[in-house]
C-alpha cells in the first residue's frame, strides 16, 4: 500500500497530464469538487471529523489520478526547463559516451557543443556524462575528442517532463503517461523500473 508520501499525478478534464500533487492538494480539490473524474488505482481513504447533525464521518477517497477541470493547452513552443536531475532521468543515469550507469553524483552535465565554441544550454545540446568522460571531452566537441555520442539529445514533450519529474511512480500512473508520449520517444521502450524513479 503506497504512504501519504505517494505523488498523484494530476491532468485536465481531457487527460492531459499536468503535474504531480500530494495527498493534500489532491483533498483540497476534491474538496472544492474541482474535479472532474479520477482513473487509476485508489490510493487511500482520508476520514475527517463526525458531522454532528448526521453523526457519520466523512471521508475522502484518493486515487493515483485526478482528473480537474478546464483544459490547460500547452504551447506548441513548450520548452521544460532544464535541470540535472530530469537530464540523468530522461538519459536513464547512463553515460552517453561510455554507456556505463550511475549514481547521480557520479554524473555532470555535458554541451556536445561546448559553450566556448557557440553551444547552448538547452535539452538538445546536453546529455549525461560521467565525470571521467566530461573530464577528457573538456571543451571539444565529440568529433574533435574522437569520442562517440550513444544517443541523440532531445527535448521533452509536456507529458515526458512530467515522467521525468516523477518519484516512486505507479505502474497505472506509468501507463497513463505512456500513452501521451509521442510514437519516435526514447522514453516509450524504456522498461519501468520501480528502483531507478524512486532516485
Amino acid at each position: 500500500m503506497p504512504g501519504l508520501s505517494q505523488q498523484i499525478l494530476r491532468t485536465d478534464a481531457s487527460g492531459m497530464p499536468l503535474e504531480w500533487i500530494n495527498f493534500r492538494q489532491a483533498a483540497r480539490l476534491q474538496f472544492l469538487e474541482m474535479i472532474a473524474y479520477v482513473c487509476g488505482e485508489p490510493l487511500f481513504t482520508l476520514h475527517g471529523g463526525i458531522n454532528a447533525r448526521t453523526r457519520c464521518r466523512s471521508t475522502i477517497e484518493i486515487n493515483s489520478i485526478v482528473a480537474t477541470y478546464g483544459n490547460h493547452r500547452m504551447r506548441d513552443s513548450y520548452t521544460p526547463p532544464l535541470s540535472n536531475r530530469t537530464l540523468f532521468q530522461r538519459d536513464n543515469h547512463l553515460c552517453m559516451y561510455c554507456g556505463q550507469a550511475f549514481c547521480s553524483r557520479d554524473l555532470s552535465r555535458d554541451h556536445v557543443t561546448p559553450l566556448s565554441l557557440g553551444g547552448q544550454n538547452h535539452w538538445t545540446n546536453v546529455v549525461t556524462a560521467c565525470t571521467r568522460c566530461n573530464n577528457h571531452k573538456a571543451g571539444r566537441t565529440p568529433e574533435q575528442a574522437d569520442m562517440e555520442l550513444l544517443a541523440i539529445p532531445f527535448s521533452p514533450t509536456h507529458a515526458e517532463y512530467i515522467y521525468l519529474q516523477g518519484r516512486n511512480i505507479l505502474a497505472d500512473q506509468m501507463a497513463f503517461l505512456r500513452s501521451h508520449f509521442p510514437r519516435s520517444s526514447p522514453l516509450r521502450e524504456r522498461q519501468y523500473d520501480p528502483c531507478t524513479l524512486a532516485n
